[in-house]
């Protein structure tokens, strides 16, 4: 059982089975077994939601998924009670920095978490030491955790990812389409993926091969 507070949903593409792990595998088996508190960080469209969602998909436990900046005027007081789950990922905990509120809130959930043995996985944009936190005793607590920096991936390791995003809904995307793919559109993760998701009903509706003629006429490049 998952809960997921807040009308918050996790995104059914979000499953380690589809994220290509690039130079990033020591960070992703951290996120899937490490029993410590554990900070992944890095630039945008590296994967870091993708990864605090994979691992809450893959939970057979309680637990939750909370984005600290996906619902405006979210108060401090959401992180009570949650170290009684199992698994707990917060996402941009940068947001806090500064709000004394949220950092007080982050201290008592961090020992909580530690008393209930529950796992805690937190993301943000840079390393904890990095954030001008407010609050010293939270700012210990965050460079505590075990921390991994995400690395983007390179253009061959996307044109594996869009393959094995591909392989995933059951499509066969050549090498050459994804090269095609990568060469005429934004190089972030998220519009790849969602242009081969699109492709997914293109060649559905149409009965056609992810052909580079079939993806410049689907998209109209």
């Amino acid at each position: 059982m998952r809960q997921i507070p807040l009308g918050v949903r996790l995104r059914s593409a979000a499953v380690f089975e589809n994220f290509h792990a690039g130079q990033n595998l020591e960070a992703i088996v951290a996120v899937r077994t490490a029993t410590d508190p554990v900070w992944i960080c890095g630039p945008a469209a590296a994967g870091k939601t993708h990864l605090l969602q994979a691992v809450c998909a893959a939970s057979t436990w309680p637990c939750a998924y909370i984005d600290l900046l996906g619902e405006p005027g979210m108060p401090p007081a959401v992180l009570e009670g949650l170290e009684k789950l199992r698994l707990l990922s917060l996402d941009n905990v940068e947001r806090a920095a500064g709000e004394a509120g949220w950092e007080r809130a982050l201290f008592h959930l961090f020992n909580a978490v530690a008393d209930h043995r529950t796992r805690l996985i937190l993301a943000a944009s840079t390393v904890p030491t990095a954030i001008h936190w407010c609050l010293p005793d939270w700012a210990s607590r965050a460079a505590s955790c075990q921390v991994f920096q995400l690395r983007l991936l390179d253009d061959a390791e996307r044109i594996e990812a869009l393959r094995l995003r591909a392989r995933t809904r059951g499509l066969t995307l050549p090498h050459e389409t994804a090269q095609y793919l990568l060469r005429r559109m934004p190089r972030d993760q998220q519009t790849l993926f969602d242009l081969v998701d699109r492709l997914d009903e293109e060649s559905l509706v149409a009965q056609r091969r992810l052909t580079v003629p079939f993806v410049r006429q689907a998209l109209k490049l």
